[in-house]
């Protein structure tokens, strides 16, 4: 080893605290970049080269065959900016039932509608089929299922009694469509049979474009496929977007507020580093001279010091990158069993880049201090003592002498003055821990909100089933020959109950059904409330909440999947009949996906569907307790064939992951902080070292010493509070939209707006803390130095 290297050795040896502070700045840095860069572009390279191998549909297309002829659909071929389309395929919303058991489902169950697409086979121009299981089907008698969450295998038949015959398919094979363009695939025969005479045909298009890269370049496209057809022959549409948003919003969420203390870390590595390299600068002034005297020159003794930064940097960035890469693979475990492609796992690049451009700005922050040592000239430096200059700062001492306070804490509340720039510093560090710590207490306070509202009628404490069965939407359990029926209360003796039980203060049932809704492909749940269900509402992002027939209440997802806004018709349709209801207002759930559809029983009525309520939720009176509720209410309900039980605690394990993950980041951050602080107060104790032998000669305590050390650095973190906390209220209020734009859905103001006083109070004290915690330790050894040996330090 050269000279240069045992210099630089020596230096990262002698100096373990700082080492320590560099390697967990970087740490923390490299770690929140790995996994938000890692996550951003490795949650969405499975559905991307799916789409490019399996040339998946940019958009889906449903079209009214009573409007239009096949022979039109396929024209639209030639629309502007198409690339490339299949279709017209016939399209068919069929309710199956099982025929056979199988060991997940049993004979006679009616499994949810499926959207069943008459095709001749898998491949083609548009939207290539991966076959998973099984065979395509290739003659009547044959369906094949999408394998997206579906329970059946090859060999399962399946009836459809709606029909007339009541035909029964066998399932065949599972396929996968990228885009998820049908629930089922039949050939164009067995398509064409299933078709009920009576009611008009409806047909898919699917196409490839140009640009589709953007919802606005989507709009371009679906606008020229609508003017190529006569007015109200399509339907509904289905983007890639969409799908790839529905497919990835958990992982995406992570993104924007990961990336946020990526940045954070990355800015205090660069101040932590500059106030590091700078303090072992200014405390080896003598040795930098030395170092000359032996024959280093000015390029050495910079490349030493940035050396000693890079060093430690690089373990940190080793690190940083090994946790990255364990913090993302639990977040993009689902991704990659999407498409069953390659493992989802963050891509080399990143792993290469976040540490070089994090090593990079650390030689940037070392650099500037280093080429201080290195201008030195080689007598001076050897000359310097360690005594600290007192000309600075003896206008705020004479001030705080005259203030009615303590000698020693007038002293610390005046040393800041003596060394501004180091003050300057301290106080950086401690308001970028205010900022981190604002802003993680602003997440953790959103995503508290987001957990306990996310599931419709999360707000009832009580609910009541009536043995009708609301389970997932659109299923339903029938009873095969012989079969005993499960009891059923009837609503109404239900609500009867409910107003006769003592304790009860308010309910409303609840009914589902599903229908088709202009605009969205597939099925769609309709939520139908019963009763005033204002108090337990979702959270209005926009509009008002139900307040009378013919309204309905929709997420932004939504409406973005209709193409509609707040104030606009949307049509329902069941078995040929049809009723229209308006908008009033945008919602905030996640339930169903947010793709549910909220509004007044009578809107099921209208479609001549079942309105009888089939759940209730109950708000009980204050000081109830639940318990003793429960087991009065369940006497009554038994004898009718309800039975109440509390209300569902579904708490996302999203969420707890996202909470977990805030917490890490924020502890290392503000334990760099601390440290950073920890450092900046024991190089200054050392320069004041023969100061405070004065002090102690002239009767200075132990623990006015303490005080002293204390107080100076408490002002600093007061006023870095006060500067910090408004940049990470400003932070949150950035961030978290944008976790809402990744998962397609707007947040409530209220969801954002979390800093109540008493919050910002416990903040504006957080600054305080840190700074005192990080200087309590000089502090002590400051009050444990002798007199004497202080006196004799020069």
């Amino acid at each position: 080893m050269n000279a240069l290297g045992r210099v630089v050795r020596a230096g990262v040896g002698r100096r373990r605290m700082q080492t320590v502070v560099m390697i967990l700045t970087t740490l923390v840095a490299v770690t929140a970049s790995v996994v938000a860069a890692g996550v951003l572009t490795a949650s969405r390279a499975p559905f991307e080269h799916a789409m490019a191998e399996q040339r998946g549909a940019h958009l889906a297309a449903q079209f009214d065959g009573g409007e239009v002829t096949e022979s039109d659909l396929a024209a639209t071929a030639r629309a502007s900016g198409v690339t490339a389309a299949a279709g017209p395929f016939r399209t068919l919303e069929l309710r199956p039932r099982t025929v056979s058991a199988s060991a997940v489902i049993p004979a006679g169950v009616t499994l949810p509608a499926l959207t069943v697409a008459g095709r001749a086979d898998r491949l083609g121009p548009v939207d290539r089929l991966q076959l998973v299981a099984g065979d395509w089907a290739t003659r009547p008698g044959q369906i094949v299922l999408s394998e997206a969450d579906s329970p059946l295998r090859p060999g399962a038949r399946l009836t459809f009694p709606d029909l007339a015959g009541s035909p029964t398919l066998t399932v065949v094979g599972l396929a996968r469509s990228v885009t998820g363009t049908a629930d089922a695939w039949v050939t164009p025969a067995q398509a064409e049979a299933l078709t009920t005479k009576s009611a008009a045909p409806t047909y898919e298009m699917l196409y490839r474009f140009r640009h589709a890269g953007t919802d606005a370049q989507l709009s371009t496209a679906r606008a020229a496929i609508a003017a190529a057809v006569p007015s109200g022959a399509l339907t509904a549409t289905r983007s890639h977007l969409v799908v790839r948003q529905e497919q990835l919003a958990n992982a995406l969420a992570f993104v924007p507020f990961v990336a946020a203390f990526g940045v954070l870390g990355l800015a205090m590595s660069v101040l932590i580093i500059g106030i590091v390299v700078s303090g072992a600068v200014g405390a080896a002034t003598r040795r930098i001279g030395i170092l000359k005297s032996l024959g280093f020159t000015p390029a050495q003794v910079v490349r030493a010091y940035v050396a000693q930064a890079l060093v430690p940097a690089a373990l940190g960035c080793a690190l940083g990158v090994a946790l990255g890469n364990v913090l993302a693979g639990p977040v993009l475990g689902d991704v990659e069993d999407v498409y069953s492609g390659a493992p989802a796992s963050v891509p080399w690049w990143v792993d290469v880049a976040a540490p070089a451009v994090a090593l990079a700005l650390v030689a940037v922050a070392a650099l500037v201090p280093a080429l201080r040592a290195g201008r030195l000239r080689t007598v001076e430096a050897i000359s310097v003592g360690r005594a600290a200059g007192t000309a600075r700062g003896r206008v705020a001492r004479r001030l705080t002498g005259r203030l009615p306070l303590p000698r020693p804490v007038g002293l610390g509340l005046a040393h800041p003055f003596a060394r501004p720039v180091r003050s300057l510093t301290t106080a950086a560090a401690v308001a970028f821990a205010a900022v981190t710590v604002t802003f993680a207490v602003g997440l953790a306070l959103t995503l508290g909100a987001v957990q306990s509202n996310r599931m419709l009628d999360a707000a009832a404490p009580v609910v009541v089933d009536t043995g009708g069965g609301q389970g997932p939407p659109g299923a339903q359990v029938v009873r095969a020959p012989g079969q005993s029926a499960e009891p059923s209360a009837d609503p109404a003796e239900v609500a009867a109950a409910l107003r006769a039980q003592e304790g009860t203060r308010r309910f409303y049932g609840t009914a589902q059904a599903e229908v088709r809704a202009s605009g969205i492909s597939g099925g769609t749940t309709v939520t139908a409330y019963e009763g005033d269900s204002s108090w337990a509402a979702p959270e209005l992002v926009s509009g008002s909440w139900l307040t009378g027939p013919g309204q309905a209440v929709v997420t932004e997802r939504f409406l973005h999947a209709a193409g509609i806004a707040v104030g606009d018709s949307l049509t329902l349709t069941e078995a040929g009949r049809r009723t229209t209801v308006r908008i009033v207002g945008e919602a905030f759930f996640t339930e169903d996906d947010g793709m549910t559809v909220l509004t007044p029983a009578t809107t099921l009525t209208a479609l001549g569907l079942d309105a009888e309520p089939t759940r209730f939720h109950v708000d009980t009176d204050p000081g109830t307790s639940e318990s003793a509720y429960l087991t009065s209410l369940n006497e009554t309900l038994d004898a009718i064939g309800a039975y109440a039980h509390p209300g569902g605690d579904d708490s996302s394990s999203v969420i707890a992951a996202m909470d977990a993950l805030i917490g890490m980041l924020t502890l290392l951050l503000v334990t760099v902080a601390g440290l950073g602080v920890l450092n900046t107060i024991v190089l200054d104790t050392r320069d004041r070292v023969h100061d405070l032998g004065v002090y102690k000669s002239l009767g200075m305590t132990p623990r006015q010493t303490v005080g002293m050390v204390l107080t100076s650095v408490a002002g600093i973190g007061l006023l870095a509070s006060v500067a910090g906390i408004p940049l990470g209220v400003a932070l949150h209020h950035y961030v978290t939209p944008l976790m809402g734009d990744a998962v397609g859905m707007n947040l409530p103001g209220s969801y954002i707006a979390v800093y109540a006083t008493p919050v910002l109070t416990l903040l504006l004290l957080g600054g305080l803390t840190i700074a005192v915690a990080g200087a309590l330790l000089p502090a002590g050894w400051a009050a444990s130095t002798d007199p004497a040996r202080a006196l004799r330090t020069e």
